[in-house]
């Protein structure tokens, strides 16, 4: 069986908004062994990096100037991937984004048409439910090296998902030290007694702003794992 693990980094959050895709990252695998092959391609968008999406994958506008245009690399990527199946965090975030690019470059096809996708977020929550499931937390579970990803990269993500993604297919794990690491107790909280006495440090409105826009980055990226971002929950100290 042959599977393509796949990561993408884009421009922004929104393909509706004109974002594009300005890094694509794969590697294959073929009977749950990794075979050296990938397909790793930087790409020059239409649209301005965002700069939330910038401080996440550290790719820039100059450094894509150069760089070829998605319909210039559509048949090598498509060729790459076709009749694969697709493993990838948080599938209908890259999904979107690739049918996205396929629609603006008039390809007739949809990734549906020629892969079966896999979303190993998904496989992931089912496994581990009601913990952290992005990458990071991931790699910390089943004690996968990640300590060389200081940014995102489709290419770097790719290779970890592959990793990651036979760690939480390849059988039963003890998790006892991850709920430990995790905090334990209820919800993993820990109460701060005196809190009550503790200074009031208003944010100004700009900087407010420009932080949440990030986290909402991060919060999507990692298909909702973002830890820092409020869900709108209410702790009581």
């Amino acid at each position: 069986m042959r599977q393509i693990v796949l990561d993408t980094e884009t421009t922004g959050l929104e393909h509706s908004e004109g974002h594009n895709i300005i890094e694509i990252g794969c590697v294959e695998m073929f009977n749950r062994r990794l075979t050296g092959r990938t397909y790793h391609q930087y790409i020059k968008p239409d649209h301005a990096i965002d700069a939330e999406a910038m401080q996440v994958h550290g790719i820039t506008n100059e450094f894509l100037e150069d760089k070829p245009k998605f319909i210039a690399v559509m048949d090598e990527f498509v060729e790459f991937i076709r009749g694969a199946e697709l493993i990838i965090h948080n599938a209908a975030f890259d999904i979107g984004f690739i049918d996205a690019e396929f629609e603006r470059n008039n390809f007739p096809e949809r990734v549906e048409h020629f892969c079966p996708v896999t979303d190993s977020l998904l496989l992931a929550r089912k496994k581990h439910p009601g913990q952290k499931n992005n990458l990071d937390a991931l790699c910390n579970r089943y004690g996968i090296n990640n300590a060389h990803r200081e940014l995102h990269g489709a290419l770097l993500d790719s290779e970890i998902l592959a990793d990651v993604y036979l760690a939480i297919t390849g059988g039963q794990t003890n998790l006892s030290l991850a709920s430990e690491l995790d905090g334990g107790g209820e919800g993993g909280i820990v109460r701060v007694k005196g809190a009550e006495d503790l200074p009031l440090v208003r944010v100004p409105d700009e900087d407010q702003k420009a932080h949440d826009a990030f986290l909402q980055m991060l919060d999507k990226k990692s298909g909702g794992e973002c830890a820092w971002l409020s869900k709108g929950e209410i702790i009581d100290a």
